[in-house]
């Protein structure tokens, strides 16, 4: 999945890792346990994929009536010492802020699979982004298998009544 950055080896507070982010004149990054990794880019099959995602869930947030906001790609979910960059999320509640980075209360994170990203976001994501209390749904697609594992938090708390309200819609 990642490929190691440039001249970025030690460990990045997410101030520093936000500072170096904004200073590259290119490409994509995420910042896992405090380390700069490189995103490799993405194929013409991972990026059809999830924007029907992203797609699907705008449409069953819109037809829900519910407070929250598809975002697509680019909006960060901070965990950690981790802030990563998942394909889609749905974030509720008070929409993210038109400077602000990081989604302020993700409750559905997708993530499409790519050749080099399977053990990474079954794993090490998979534990980060339900460390995080507002995630009640976590998404992994597989593009070519066109199957999706769903791992769902069971005390999702006060955020059940949109889902349910988003999942009737979807």
């Amino acid at each position: 999945m990642h490929r190691a950055a440039p001249g970025t080896d030690g460990y990045y507070s997410r101030e520093a890792f936000r500072r170096w982010y904004d200073a590259q004149p290119s490409g994509r990054y995420e910042r896992v346990d405090g380390r700069i990794v490189g995103m490799a880019p993405e194929r013409g099959a991972h990026l059809r994929v999830k924007g029907a995602i992203y797609k699907a869930l705008d449409r069953a947030v819109t037809l829900a009536g519910v407070p929250c906001q598809a975002l697509p790609d680019g909006a960060t979910v901070e965990t950690g010492d981790s802030d990563y960059e998942p394909d889609a999320l749905v974030n509720c509640g008070a929409p993210m802020a038109d400077d602000a980075v990081a989604a302020p209360c993700p409750v559905i994170i997708v993530e499409v699979l790519s050749p080099g990203t399977a053990s990474t976001d079954t794993g090490g994501k998979l534990a980060d982004y339900f460390r995080i209390p507002s995630v009640a749904h976590y998404l992994i697609v597989h593009p070519t298998r066109r199957t999706v594992t769903h791992h769902r938090r069971t005390d999702a708390g006060s955020s059940q009544p949109c889902l349910q309200r988003i999942h009737d819609r979807f």
